[in-house]
Order: structure tokens, then C-alpha cells, then sequence
């Protein structure tokens, strides 16, 4: 199923303000909240949704991004699907954007309800990694799949990630009783205030590690590298970055993995110069064969094609060879081929070239002005005005 576009997700248009985005978000998230359709399928998918929007209209590089590139412009590079968002469950939505609803957000806390969401311990997500890749103009033509090496965190296999030796040296806190937060009451002028903030004693964890892994330091994650497969879509130009979900850094003691972050590079190409989708070609031609025409052989990215010159094919001239260019990379057709007639001067000649030029001088085929027929046409409008 075609992926929606985010501002009709969130009823705004490019043009609306970070403040529109937001209150935009915020009324659809109420709408389809969990906890108001329990066991409503379509209403969690329309929340997930409107999440992936706001996480994309709310960031300005990758709104940016997506305003130029649509969805592969912020896209999930792995496995050949792309996802604006990096939300793995609902809980990461919680996380993620908790903020914006003044408090709790799982099971409306922030406005005095019951936490339907139960615990709303911290979820620990690992940080984002950022690679470049660089491509030829084939690949970009084509798409293609690369395997790349990064260094990054992963889960410590010794502990399976919990931080603590055997993956159960640890116990509740104390302090929070297992919700990774604590609520304070405070008097005030206007009544008794409610707050609630991440426990300090086991910083949102929920439990303490009593014998920590000697292996990852109680961390639940250790350095490593790792070969991960991007597949890259046709189309994709410099400077285009591209998410590839979950697979950045491992969150500490089970947590959210972060992003892997493609950029793209472009390989100059000998011959081409890209515009768009569109490329250029210069074909420098001598003076006799843009005078009495020619074939040239012209490169394109998929190989060689012969064109034809037309006698008297003047400077600067541009042909153009349609869908020999650029696919778009959101699927709109492909870009052209644009050849640009240069004529090359010769800087010397020899004896025998500079006579036989010095004879053309004088030759009216090649007096610089109009044609005769052109002089006629020039000499009657001339009469009808005098």
C-alpha cells in the first residue's frame, strides 16, 4: 500500500508553522491514543502514522529533505522499504514524543488520567550513526545494494543485553518500585500540584543491577562491527540521506536501537554532468563537420548511442535525447539527455588551411548576415514602410 503524504497525515500544508505542525499532531494523536480505542487496529496504524509525519515535519533537515525528495528522501534503506519514522512499537512513540502532552504520555498522565500505559519505565534508545556511500553513475542509475562495515555498539551476548552478570543480577528499585519514575505533591497557592519526573536512583530504569556483567560493565552493550545491507533506489543524488530503521547503535540494557544514517556521495563521471535528472553532454565538433553534418558516437549512462548533426547545426545548439537521463527517484519517469554543440577552433593552421579559409572569406555562403532570401523578405518589409 502507497505510503500517505505526511501533510495530508496531518491535515497541514508545507507552508503551516513548527506550532501548526505540532497542535496538528497532538489532535490526531488524542484522536487515535490507544488507550481511547482499545483493540482498534486501524486507530494504533493511524497513530503510528501521524507519529512518522509529525517525527519528519518537525525536524527541519528532514522536512527539507522530504519537501525535495518525498518519502525516499527520509526513507528506511533496508531490506528495500522505506519508513519516514524510526518507531518500532508504540511505546517508542511514548517515548519519543512524551513532551509534547505536557507529562506522562502513555494513558494521558499528563492530564490527570489513570497511566493505561502501566510503569512508563525510561526506554533506554541507542544513537543514531551516520555513514557516507558513494556511487557511480551507473548504481544511480540502476539502484544497487551495498554492504558496508561499521563499528558500532551491539548487545553484549554474555549478558543478552540486561547489563548484569547472567542476565538476572539485579532487583527492583527501591525508590520508584519498579515505574522508573517518581510522582512529587506540592502545595500551592492554587492547590496541590502534581509531578512527575524519571527516578534518580535507577535513572528510569526500574531496577538496580546487582552484580553487573564484568564483560560490558553493566552497560548491556559492547563495541563491535557489523556488516549491514543497504539497498539504495535508483535515482538518489549528493547529499541525500537515507534512514535505514534500528540499525544504528544498540540501546543500553535492552533498549531502542538507534538509526544508521546514509548519505549519499556522487562519483564525478568522466563525460556526464548531472542536472536533476537530467544530464549534459558537451560534443565538441570541428568546423567542417558542424558545416556539412555528421554522426557522432555520444556517451550515456547505459552506453553508447549515435546521433545525428544537421548541415549547418549552429553553436550552443542543445539535443535532446528523452529518458536518457535520471530516473526519478519517487517513481515520476526518468530525466533526458541534453547535448550541448560546441565548435572547436583550431589555435593554428598551416599553410594550405590558412588559404584554403582565406578563399571562404569572400565566399557568400559564408558572408556573415542574412540569407538572400532573408535580405528579400528584410528589403519588402522595408518598402511597406516608406
Amino acid at each position: 500500500m502507497a505510503k500517505r503524504d505526511y501533510y495530508e497525515v496531518l491535515d497541514v500544508n508545507k507552508n503551516s508553522s513548527s506550532e501548526e505542525i505540532k497542535k496538528a499532531y497532538r489532535k490526531k494523536a488524542l484522536q487515535y491514543h490507544p488507550d481511547k480505542n482499545p483493540g482498534n487496529a486501524e486507530a494504533e496504524e493511524k497513530f503510528k502514522e501521524a507519529a512518522e509525519a509529525y517525527e519528519v515535519l518537525s525536524t527541519p533537515d528532514k522536512k527539507q529533505r522530504y519537501d525535495q525528495f518525498g518519502h525516499a528522501g527520509v526513507g528506511n534503506a533496508a531490506g528495500g522499504g522505506f519508513s519516514g519514522g524510526g518507531f518500532r512499537d508504540i511505546e517508542d512513540i511514548f517515548s519519543t514524543f512524551g513532551d509534547i502532552f505536557g507529562g506522562h504520555f502513555g494513558g494521558f498522565g499528563g492530564f490527570g488520567g489513570s497511566s493505561g500505559r502501566g510503569g512508563g519505565r525510561r526506554v533506554n534508545r541507542g544513537s543514531d550513526l551516520r555513514v557516507k556511500v558513494t556511487l557511480n553513475l551507473k548504481e544511480i542509475l540502476e539502484g544497487v545494494e551495498k554492504k558496508i562495515k561499521v563499528k558500532k555498539y551491539v548487545s553484549c551476548d554474555h549478558c543478552n543485553g540486561t547489563g548484569a552478570k547472567n542476565g538476572s543480577s539485579y532487583s527492583t528499585c527501591g525508590t520508584c518500585r519498579g515505574s522508573g519514575q517518581v510522582t512529587r505533591i506540592a502545595n500551592t497557592l492554587l492547590g496541590q500540584m502534581q509531578t512527575t519526573s524519571t527516578c534518580p536512583t535507577c535513572q528510569g530504569d526500574g531496577k538496580m543491577i546487582t552484580d553487573k556483567c564484568v564483560h560490558c560493565a553493566g552497560e548491556g552493550v559492547v563495541r563491535d562491527e557489523e556488516v549491514i545491507s543497504i539497498r539504495i533506489p535508483a535515482g538518489v543524488g549528493e547529499g541525500m540521506q537515507l534512514n535505514v530503521s534500528g540499525r544504528g547503535n544498540t540501546g543500553r540494557r535492552g533498549g531502542i536501537n538507534g538509526d544508521l544514517l546514509v548519505v549519499i556521495s556522487e562519483e564525478e563521471h568522466p563525460d556526464l554532468i548531472r542536472d536533476g535528472n537530467n544530464l549534459i553532454y558537451n560534443l565538441f565538433l570541428s568546423f567542417p563537420e558542424i558545416t556539412l553534418g555528421t554522426t557522432s558516437e555520444i556517451p550515456t549512462a547505459e552506453g553508447k548511442v549515435k546521433v545525428k548533426i544537421e548541415p549547418g547545426t549552429q553553436p550552443e545548439k542543445i539535443l535532446r535525447l528523452r529518458g536518457k537521463g535520471i530516473p526519478d527517484v519517487n517513481g515520476y519517469g526518468k530525466g533526458d539527455l541534453l547535448v550541448r554543440i560546441h565548435v572547436w577552433i583550431p589555435k593554428k593552421l598551416n599553410i594550405e588551411e590558412r588559404r584554403i579559409l582565406e578563399k571562404l572569406l569572400t565566399s557568400p555562403g559564408f558572408t556573415v548576415g542574412p540569407s538572400a532570401a532573408e535580405k528579400s523578405f528584410f528589403e519588402k518589409m522595408k518598402d511597406m514602410f516608406e
